[in-house]
């Protein structure tokens, strides 16, 4: 009696609109089931168009072109005598739906569309697709007519219904169908189905992976049955890393997985099943089977084929295994390595070019090209001609094989150390360090050429000079100063970029790289159109916080020793003159916030969906330890004001690997304005008013004498007063003041860093109803701290 069924699930790693591409994969996965014995094979959702395809989905060509592949799959004699689905946009009555197509032996037995779509994170489904609505029905499909030559086949059903095998009963749920409080498979399995099947295009998110684990191994204990999970891995066209763990669970146990991170384009997962341990298993749960014995029951597709063989005593069913997780510094080390070589592979360009400053942002991007590298070289070794084939056609050298990290990355990455005289000596040796460690062709130039040219031109026109602050300069004349060497070190990066691999007698250009992190997009710490804007970057969604635990885990794992010194090193720019040979800014100073300040804030704004006044709410809690209300409230005013003003900055971020469930990425994970209201006057008040019932609620009222608006030298419009320290030129709320001495200043003088050192320890910090401001009070302003690409006026 047959009994054991060897079941398959494909790892693809798909390219939006790549047909032709599309369909060698899934051929090669369908034989490669074949030959590991399996006879049903399953894929990744949308597994013929690609999953990215987006506003082609609204394209007649794409459901056109999606048959022509079908079919050419169907007819192929590596099909035979095998149950197999692939994932496929259909139209049905002038609705598109996301389907799998169900076929056996050159005959299509379902359409199968989705049930529930998926519009959060990254995901805008019902943009091109709808739900099936009609539960347990189906309807009649009328099939293009290229099929019906083929096959004869006039009409198939679609809709929400299971195959039934001779031996066996299959049902289907995709994707967001898991995640779903109401998932299907529950009630499937209460219908009889026994193999429950998920395509899926799940993409990685930092310490993610567990999550679709849990909801594998749940559904299989709770329902019994075997839960076959099929996901894309790669990039397919977008920012995402569709993350790979394709996987295999019977009655609660994992049985089968595949790998998260890798470089092969097909990967192929098998399990062997016993249905008779599903059927004991579903019988001995007595409340499971009263329930059962009254649940509606599916419409059936009935097909005359086995997936168990007749003589099947000897092959052992597959047994329970330890799924064990990759770290957070492992995720990072391997997924956008991978990105990145889909990115490279896909892009015909001939390798990186990366602007290396020597901080934990630039060297982190560099050690993440070196781990491309790494895995390149490995999966040569091993034997993947795929790889081979592609890392030759990069390099324009049919001969090439890789053997060595190193010697790869000095081929692929260009590294250049621009230096200015506001570089201090250390930054340029940590530069030179790393790039002869990890094995990059490095360059040191000197910026100071071009920025004196351009200034040059801006005194012919204007008669003026700009001056830093330290030299006796405002604050907008400080930050253009700023600007122009971070612009014109991307203007350098583009043009070394374009013509670098013709200086080395290689055809090609470089892509630019990007190092801006997660959490400098979110503050707008970084100028517009600087060198971080840049072709892609492998690090913007990734914390400074987490970068920093990287680097610590990427020094003993690639042996690269100068890590130690850049992760001691203080974070800084250094756009602005040293002093004394010695650095003069860093960046938390200028943003007036630490990074891990600015990582919870990111958090609360995106996880936990606050405003001002929620996320002032939540952290005088959170922080009660180590700050007082009125330090969280300016803390946060803070942030809001500088997110705010600098949120027009996501408009042109550079094209970024999604990492962070926090990210402020504009083009599809973060839908928010580019133009806001930047006094948050209303938000801001509601916060004030809390801070006056918090002060009521601990301590008396205050005298005048102890007044903390007049004690601190501030005023609110809403009352009148003025600053006790200010001069007239800074009374008024429109403009900041020029020197930075003052309490309304721009500069890091006025930081929200300095403002909470400087009350710090105030024993008394109590507020009256003149604190409460409806509009951008003095107060509000002097926490604003060091912004970017503005002239000094607030909005």
């Amino acid at each position: 009696m047959g009994r054991k069924v060897t079941l398959a699930v494909a790892t693809l790693n798909q390219w939006a609109l790549d047909f032709e591409g599309n369909m060698s994969r899934i051929m090669e996965s369908i034989m490669e089931a074949r030959e590991m014995g399996a006879t049903y094979r399953t894929g990744p959702e949308l597994e013929v168009t690609g999953y990215s395809c987006e506003d082609h989905f609204h394209e007649s060509d794409t459901y056109l072109h999606s048959w022509q592949i079908l079919l050419e799959i169907m007819t192929s004699p590596q099909c035979n005598d095998m149950l197999i689905d692939v994932g496929m946009p259909v139209q049905h009555r002038n609705v598109a739906y996301n389907c799998r197509v169900v076929f056996h032996n050159k005959r299509i037995l379902l359409i199968r569309p989705k049930l529930v779509m998926c519009d959060d994170g990254n995901y805008r489904e019902t943009r091109w697709f709808s739900s099936w609505t009609k539960e347990r029905q189906t309807e009649e499909y009328y099939l293009p007519r290229i099929i019906s030559a083929a096959t004869g086949q006039h009409t198939v059903p679609i809709g929400d219904a299971v195959i039934a095998t001779r031996d066996t009963c299959l049902g289907y749920e995709i994707c967001e169908e898991l995640w779903n409080p109401r998932s299907t498979h529950i009630d499937m399995s209460l219908s009889g189905v026994e193999i429950m099947v998920n395509s899926s295009g799940s993409y990685m998110q930092l310490r993610k992976a567990y999550i679709t684990t849990d909801l594998i191994r749940n559904a299989s204990y709770k329902a019994g049955g075997a839960y076959l999970f099929s996901n894309l891995r790669g990039c397919d066209g977008q920012r995402v890393y569709f993350n790979g763990c394709s996987a295999i669970a019977l009655n609660g146990h994992v049985v089968a997985r595949g790998k998260q991170f890798g470089l092969e384009d097909v990967e192929v997962t098998t399990a062997t099943v016993d249905l008779e341990d599903i059927r004991s298993y579903r019988v001995a749960m007595r409340s499971r089977c009263t329930i059962a014995a009254s649940t509606p029951t599916y419409p059936r597709v009935n097909v005359d084929f086995a997936l168990s063989h007749a003589l099947d005593l000897n092959i052992p069913p597959s047994a329970p295994l330890e799924w064990v997780y990759h770290s957070a510094e492992e995720e990072i080390a391997l997924g956008p390595a991978c990105w990145l070589w889909d990115y490279l592979r896909r892009s015909g360009q001939g390798g990186f070019f990366l602007p290396l400053s020597g901080g934990v942002d630039s060297s982190s991007t560099a050690i993440i090209v070196h781990s491309m590298c790494c895995l390149v070289v490995k999966y040569v070794m091993l034997g993947d001609y795929q790889v081979l084939r592609d890392i030759r056609k990069i390099l324009a050298d049919p001969e090439f094989t890789p053997d060595n990290p190193a010697a790869l990355c000095n081929r692929l990455l260009v590294t250049c150390y621009m230096g200015s005289e506001n570089s201090s000596k250390e930054t340029r040796q940590r530069a030179t360090s790393l790039a002869n460690q990890i094995g990059s062709y490095h360059l040191e130039i000197n910026i100071d050429g071009a920025v004196s040219a351009l200034l040059a031109i801006f005194n012919t026109v204007t008669g003026m000079k700009p001056l830093f602050k330290t030299q006796g300069g405002c604050p907008r004349q400080n930050l253009a100063l700023q600007n122009i060497q971070a612009r014109t070190r991307m203007v350098l990066s583009y043009l070394f970029a374009q013509l670098m691999l013709w200086v080395r007698n290689r055809p090609g250009g470089l892509l630019v790289l990007g190092s801006a992190n997660v959490d400098e997009a979110l503050r707008g710490y970084m100028t517009k159109y600087d060198c971080s804007s840049a072709d892609i970057n492998p690090i913007g969604g990734i914390s400074k916080t987490d970068l920093k635990r990287f680097l610590l885990y990427a020094k003993d794992k690639f042996n690269l020793p100068i890590i130690s010194d850049i992760v001691t090193a203080p974070p800084t720019a250094e756009l602005e003159p040293l002093q004394n040979g010695a650095l003069a800014q860093t960046d938390e100073e200028d943003m007036g916030m630490t990074y891990n300040e600015l990582s919870e804030f990111g958090r609360l704004r995106k996880q936990s969906y606050c405003g001002p006044y929620s996320m002032f709410c939540k952290l005088v809690s959170m922080w009660k330890d180590n700050c007082n209300p009125l330090e969280v409230s300016y803390k946060v005013m803070h942030f809001f004001r500088c997110y705010a003003i600098n949120r027009h900055k996501m408009t042109v971020l550079t094209p970024s690997y999604h990492a962070e469930s926090y990210s402020p990425d504009d083009n599809r994970f973060d839908h928010r304005p580019f133009l806001y209201p930047a006094n948050w006057s209303w938000q801001f008040k509601c916060i004030d008013e809390e801070l006056e019932r918090i002060a009521c609620s601990t301590t008396a009222p205050p005298s005048s004498g102890d007044d903390f608006t007049s004690a601190k030298g501030y005023h609110s419009p809403s009352s009148g007063r003025r600053a006790t320290s200010g001069a007239d030129k800074t009374s008024s709320p429109l403009f900041f003041s020029e020197t930075g001495t003052t309490g309304g200043g721009m500069s890091s003088g006025g930081s929200a860093h300095q403002l909470n050192n400087h009350i710090h320890g105030h024993e008394s910090l109590k507020l009256t109803k003149s604190h409460s401001s409806g509009g951008y009070s003095k107060m509000h302003s002097s926490v604003m701290g060091k912004i970017k690409d503005r002239t000094g006026v607030p909005v």
